[in-house]
């Protein structure tokens, strides 16, 4: 209680840096969900791609699947006589949005494979309602659960794929699909996926393509196409020697190793702990400095009242133990404001947004938990050396001094 009344003796200083260090605790706790909504999603990504291979065509830049180009399904059965490899997937599909606003994610994406994937795949899916992407009819869809909400569909409606724009094209072509299932919710690119047969898919890739390819003499058929195939080797197979070996005996595919699309994604992830980082370092130079002055203001303006302690039997440890009380009390108060107005600006962000997928923020409990013990441990290091001035004081000079 005492060190209540003296923090209220000066209100005004104390609100002022109490504030400084809420402003700091704000500032990670909102970068920090930031990240943690960011590298929850590269971390799905990292375990997605780290048991198999992606292979696209040779001349595509992106990840198999991204739509950078198109591969002949025979390269499938090419792919699967390499040494070491287990079993190959065909995958197509193409954007599930004709229109794309503003995404901080994975866009709406329909997506179809061949069947049997899931027994290789260690990034298992399973189904909060109806039934899981293996083995499905023609026209029937498994939606992750960001696109089930954005759309509003539930088990048993009825969703036209891709989504056609306000002003669609005359040669714009969607398909009407049932929906036989809603995945649970991972927080990674699934749940934006609408999840289709291989059929599907390649129906899908089709209608995507420019018009001189779906009609005339350079119209191509819709069967003998996918966007790329999912690789998986035997036990033991190194993956990245096992890609090298598709590129070198495979004609006209691209095998990304495991290894290239890992790094990739975690040099993205660099950027959001660079963003936390950096907030980190203004709750430090901002509430620190503020705790700093704080105390040594209290310090001296309370020399009679510490050398009156002293001179009664104070020891230097009780001293130095009460104005250290003092500088993590204010630590406390202010990471607890702090991470209130960031739960309540991050919470309030992710509500007006959801309706378009755009959660920006992941405000978990091991960050609210971090952003509490920095705020102490600032106030507490911020606090020692004006601590121990105090602490120090010799009794008949203290008493002196006013």
């Amino acid at each position: 209680m005492e060190i209540l009344r003296n923090l209220w003796r000066r209100k005004l200083r104390n609100i002022l840096t109490i504030s400084g260090i809420a402003i700091g605790i704000l500032a990670f706790s909102t970068m920090g969900a930031m990240a943690e909504k960011n590298n929850k999603l590269v971390d799905g990504g990292v375990k997605y791609f780290s048991d198999h291979i992606s292979v696209a065509d040779s001349s595509s830049q992106g990840f198999a699947g991204g739509g950078g180009g198109l591969i002949a399904i025979d390269k499938v059965d090419k792919i699967k006589q390499v040494d070491g490899v287990a079993a190959a997937f065909a995958s197509a599909g193409a954007p599930a949005q004709a229109e794309t606003g503003i995404s901080f994610s994975v866009p709406p994406t329909i997506t179809g494979s061949a069947p049997g994937v899931s027994n290789y795949e260690n990034f298992k899916l399973t189904a909060s309602k109806g039934v899981g992407p293996d083995n499905l009819q023609d026209g029937t869809v498994v939606m992750g659960a960001d696109i089930a909400k954005q759309f509003s569909k539930t088990v048993g409606d009825t969703i036209d794929l891709p989504q056609a724009p306000k002003t669609p094209r005359s040669d714009f072509v969607n398909h009407t699909f049932k929906v036989v299932g809603i995945l649970d919710k991972t927080l990674t690119a699934p749940d934006n996926f609408a999840f289709v047969n291989l059929h599907d898919g390649q129906r899908a890739l089709f209608d995507s393509l420019p018009p001189a390819l779906r009609s005339g003499p350079t119209k191509v058929d819709q069967n003998n196409l996918v966007s790329g195939i999912d690789v998986y080797g035997k036990p033991g197979v190194n993956l990245d020697d096992l890609a090298k070996r598709i590129n070198d005996n495979v004609v006209g595919v691209k095998a990304q190793t495991p290894t290239e699309i890992i790094n990739a994604f975690k040099s993205f992830s660099l950027i959001f702990s660079a963003i936390t980082l950096g907030a980190a370092l203004l709750a430090l130079v901002v509430g620190g400095l503020s705790v700093v002055n704080t105390m040594l203001m209290s310090v001296t303006e309370r020399y009679r009242e510490i050398g009156l302690k002293k001179a009664v039997g104070a020891k230097t440890r009780h001293i130095l133990r009460e104005y250290l009380a003092e500088s993590v009390v204010i630590g406390l108060i202010g990471g607890g404001i702090g991470l209130g107005f960031g739960y309540a600006i991050t919470s309030t962000i992710n509500a007006l947004t959801d309706a378009q997928n755009l959660n920006l923020f992941l405000l978990t409990p091991s960050l609210a938990l971090g952003a509490i013990l920095f705020s102490v441990g600032l106030g507490a290091i911020a606090g020692v050396i004006p601590a121990w001035n105090a602490a120090r004081l010799d009794p008949v000079t203290a008493l002196r001094s006013q």
